[in-house]
């Protein structure tokens, strides 16, 4: 609050008080009181008022400044009317009774709203762990039948449950966490065993080389995070002989796992969005995308102190970069 404020809100006392000088200094001069005795009580008031408005001010901006850093150190904001100092002013009484309304009420709505929501991911959570069971059962039957077109579509229903799955969990990452002692290469055979039949039906050539690396990082999650990335490169591959590389690298402080493949590349326009919610790409078929896949890795990785870039040359190859930080409470 700069003082032009306090004077413009403080404005009709100041002046009230103004004309109460001139009013006593008529009274005075019409009671015969020598003009320097006037003179010198109306400097002496002139001085009081001006103290007492600079003091109050001085005091109002300290308190402010009080309520602003309190404010600043609060977490969750729609507390601040518990942690507000009293004060006895009739205005402020009235003000601080609608924040606290306010809040209680705001309060309220956040609290239905955490509710079903944790409603809402007990039942995607309980749908998808019920709906295994029968997909479970199909590839039983068509294991037995060897039908692959019918296998790799139920295979596809399955990956887009998991996906649901993991992305009704993914705004709760720090809760469904377990860091543990990963070997990076036992754990990229577990995603490439995963899609061995997309790898194998499109005839893609594999390079995987340097993974013998000790990460610590959650297992389930960075296994879904590699999923999506080695899935969309299977996707685009458009070329005939189609290549993907899988290998990692030391740099500085981190363990850079690193996926490239030599599909049809993305635009450079379109590079700062891959990570959107929902973006399909400006040259990519909607019926192959939900734009969804690289929006939870990223996600994912954020959540877990990951970071994920890509980088690409349109129609010759994309690279995908999971930087994994080595943990310093364990020796490297």
């Amino acid at each position: 609050m700069s003082f032009f404020h306090y004077i413009e809100d403080k404005i009709f006392y100041i002046l009230a008080q103004f004309f109460l000088i001139v009013f006593l200094t008529i009274f005075l001069y019409i009671m015969d009181i020598n003009f320097y005795s006037i003179l010198l009580v109306v400097l002496l008031l002139l001085f009081l008022l001006i103290s007492y408005f600079l003091g109050d001010y001085l005091f109002l901006k300290k308190r402010n400044q009080k309520i602003i850093s309190l404010v600043d150190g609060l977490e969750e904001k729609y507390y601040i009317s518990e942690i507000l100092p009293k004060s006895n002013s009739i205005e402020s009484i009235a003000y601080l009774y609608a924040l606290k309304l306010a809040c209680k009420s705001m309060n309220d709505k956040i609290g239905k709203l955490e509710q079903e929501k944790q409603d809402y991911q007990e039942y995607i959570e309980s749908f998808v762990h019920e709906i295994k069971t029968p997909i479970s059962a199909l590839f039983l039957a068509l294991d037995d039948n060897k039908n692959s077109i019918l296998k790799k579509e139920v295979d596809k229903i399955n990956l887009l449950v998991e996906q649901i799955l993991f992305f009704a969990r993914s705004s709760t990452t720090e809760k469904d966490y377990f860091i543990k002692k990963i070997n990076l290469s036992d754990l990229v055979h577990q995603v490439i065993l995963k899609y061995k039949d997309y790898l194998l039906g499109s005839k893609i050539v594999l390079d995987i080389h340097d993974l013998d690396k000790t990460i610590y990082t959650d297992e389930k999650w960075l296994i879904f995070v590699l999923s999506q990335v080695l899935q969309n490169s299977i996707k685009y591959l458009d070329k005939d002989k189609k290549k993907i590389k899988i290998f990692s690298e030391d740099w500085k402080n981190s363990v850079i796992l690193i996926l490239k493949d030599n599909g049809c590349g993305i635009k450079e326009s379109d590079l700062i969005r891959v990570f959107e919610k929902g973006f399909t790409g400006s040259d990519r078929t909607k019926s192959k995308s939900t734009g969804m896949g690289l929006y939870l890795a990223k996600k994912i990785c954020d959540n877990l102190g990951l970071k994920m870039e890509i980088t690409s040359n349109y129609k010759e190859e994309t690279t995908v970069k999971i930087i994994i930080p080595k943990s310093t409470f364990h020796p490297l």
